[in-house]
């Protein structure tokens, strides 16, 4: 079996799960709780936070735990625009988003909130000069993804955070859900107030997230009840996760990764088709890469590399089950009959060179196939 689907979700690491399995026998106190038992949930709690805070480059209390990257890019946006809405309700984010940032701010819209979206050129990038032009004293937040998630194009954030020196009022929330390897760089820029991180893109646990929060910033609670998370979002804590959090992001920032030598073996074959269409920039990240096949759907290809043992996806997981082509290649302009066409490969430090051949040489005998039957 190749999993080429590592940005729809990651195989936990063995180390991480034997990390979830240990905590669960060993600290299934309630790291609230007054006694004993307690206590030691809490502290080791405290220790992975700690050690999350120090891989990022931040300070242990910016850093809060959620359920996921949909999540924390919900309590970042939703969070803000409670909290400023009586300074200002103009909120600025791109075409390109993922769905959890786009349908948050649709909800918000519906609440009187004004919405500019940043439109992309042909390869995904946003526009600095717009959001110049778009930035207004009305204007509470930003929200930029660092990495998108279909074509793996990364925004220029050093430059959007040199922008936004000049609005010290306006919040700047990045999606790094696909960049977690960039985020110590970005955070050491200075201007980043909110970002999240998703545990199982890092081969951690499902449903533990991180939201980064700058000391000092303020954003309302979604979660109210207990007091958890230093009264900023209550519920009882997922601590076996979050220690396997800990672990997974450690081995995933230390581990050597192949990726960069797998897309451009990949890339390099696939330019040199004439059939297909290649819509990830060359220069983006080293784990993703989106092309279509001319004239096969995006579902029967990964249905077809499927049969092989093969998994790679159609664009996001988050839609790939709906018959709308990707929303990324419509802001590109990226004509219909490719975009329903489009599949997209993502990559591990798990996945070998080896795999990629394989990849290959099974691609090469789809496209004889789907050429015959035409």
């Amino acid at each position: 079996m190749i999993y080429f689907d590592n940005s729809a979700t990651t195989k936990i690491a063995p180390e991480a799960l034997q990390s979830y399995v240990q905590t669960s026998e060993r600290f299934w106190g309630n790291p609230s709780s007054l006694h004993r038992l307690g206590g030691q949930a809490f502290q080791v709690l405290e220790k992975a936070r700690e050690h999350i805070a120090t891989l990022l480059g931040a300070k242990t209390e910016e850093i809060f735990i959620t359920s996921g990257g949909t999540e924390s890019n919900n309590w970042a946006i939703k969070g803000t625009a409670l909290e400023k809405r009586v300074f200002g309700n103009h909120i600025i984010t791109t075409k390109i988003e993922h769905p959890s940032v786009l349908n948050t701010v649709k909800q918000l819209a519906q609440l009187g909130f004004e919405i500019s979206y940043l439109d992309v050129n042909d390869k995904g990038e946003i526009s600095l000069e717009q959001l110049e032009s778009m930035l207004k004293k009305e204007t509470i937040l930003v929200s930029v993804m660092a990495v998108n998630n279909e074509i793996g194009v990364s925004q220029n954030i050093e430059e959007i955070s040199r922008i936004l020196e000049h609005f010290p009022w306006v919040h700047f929330h990045v999606d790094a859900v696909q960049a977690l390897e960039q985020v110590p760089d970005l955070l050491a820029l200075g201007r980043i107030d909110l970002l999240s991180l998703s545990a199982h893109k890092f081969h951690g646990p499902r449903g533990v997230g991180i939201l980064y929060k700058k000391a000092g910033r303020k954003i309302q609670s979604l979660l109210t009840g207990g007091g958890q998370e230093k009264t900023e979002r209550s519920t009882t804590e997922n601590l076996p996760g979050i220690v396997a959090t800990a672990k997974a992001m450690r081995m995933y920032l230390e581990a050597p990764h192949p990726m960069k030598e797998i897309r451009e073996y990949l890339w390099n074959f696939l330019e040199q088709q004439s059939q297909i269409k290649i819509f990830s920039p060359k220069e983006g990240v080293d784990h993703i890469l989106c092309f279509a096949l001319k004239g096969v759907r995006g579902e029967v290809l990964v249905h077809a590399f499927e049969e092989e043992e093969i998994y790679i996806s159609t664009t996001s997981a988050c839609s790939s089950k709906k018959s709308d082509s990707s929303s990324t290649l419509a802001a590109m302009n990226v004509p219909d009959y490719w975009a329903t066409s489009a599949v997209r490969a993502s990559f591990s430090y798990l996945n070998t060179m080896d795999e990629a051949k394989q990849f290959v040489e099974v691609l090469e005998k789809l496209m004889k196939k789907f050429e015959f039957l035409k």
